[in-house]
């Protein structure tokens, strides 16, 4: 089943500064293959849904090996199965209608 993720990975107990953290999720996305897209407030992530999850886990991973005691992530998804749409098409609808 395809979906399309936001998620926000928060580490807990880091210090102010979470761009390092951010950057090491971005590398763990990006190598898996999947569509990925970082915005201000986190990473929308497209793919088949065990593959998108295992994604979410590696960067769990990453960050806790950064020394993180703790993290606090967000997940917003949705899926569709009347047709195939990707994370553009959806921009692409509300742009057209602007």
């Amino acid at each position: 089943m395809n979906v399309i993720v936001d998620v926000t990975i928060v580490p807990i107990g880091v210090g102010l500064s979470l761009s390092p953290y951010v950057a090491a999720c971005e590398k763990v996305l990006n190598a898996s293959g999947l569509k990925v897209a970082l915005h201000a407030n986190g990473t929308n992530i497209e793919g088949e849904w065990d593959a998108v999850f295992a994604a979410v886990k590696k960067c769990h991973e990453a960050v806790l090996e950064m020394g993180s005691p703790r993290i606090f992530t967000v997940i917003k998804l949705g899926t569709r199965v009347d047709k195939k749409q990707s994370m553009e098409d959806k921009l692409k609808s509300v742009r057209d209608k602007m």
